[in-house]
């Protein structure tokens, strides 16, 4: 975990296959722990084709069955069902935006949002923002994005910086 936040949380993503990365991941964290996710990775990367949204579109009935035997990821149907859904829904987002990175770096300006929290406790779990994403991305035909999981989405992703002012991670610090 130290690892990842030192390393990875919140830094700005702008390639579309690590968006499509990050979306896969919080979409099969919803409800879990986000050290779970992490400690399965390199499985869910090796499961679904290195995160390769334009096979994943294409997986079938069987894929979807040796999905659900695998014992390195998380054997939910309702989350592997929707995964192949929002890769179809990615590629056909692409097709209209252009790329993903294009059409999510709008909904905050195209630079991170850089929050000034002291505590764990004042980081909120929605924002007004991740409502309006989550609205739009389910009316895009994504699923498992709840307000919830946008925000932490968004976190991961650096669209919203929320390090702790006392982070050496935050930008104050640097």
């Amino acid at each position: 975990m130290k690892e990842y936040h030192d390393n990875e949380w919140g830094n700005p993503v702008h390639e579309d296959e690590e968006w499509f990365e990050f979306l896969v991941l919080d979409t099969f964290q919803a409800g879990l722990s986000w050290k779970t996710i992490l400690h399965k990775r390199e499985n869910f990367r090796a499961a679904f084709d290195d995160f390769d949204y334009e096979k994943i579109a294409q997986y079938d009935d069987a894929k979807v069955e040796s999905l659900l035997l695998d014992a390195g990821i998380i054997r939910n149907r309702l989350k592997v069902l929707a995964t192949i859904s929002n890769a179809q829904a990615f590629v056909k987002l692409q097709k209209v935006e252009g790329s993903f990175n294009s059409f999510i770096w709008d909904f905050v300006g195209g630079k991170p949002i850089v929050n000034g929290w002291t505590s764990v406790a004042d980081v909120p779990a929605t924002t007004t923002l991740s409502d309006q994403l989550s609205k739009t991305l389910k009316s895009r035909g994504f699923k498992f994005v709840s307000s919830t999981i946008c925000y932490a989405f968004m976190q991961a992703a650096g669209l919203v910086n929320d390090h702790l002012v006392s982070c050496f991670r935050h930008p104050q610090n640097r």
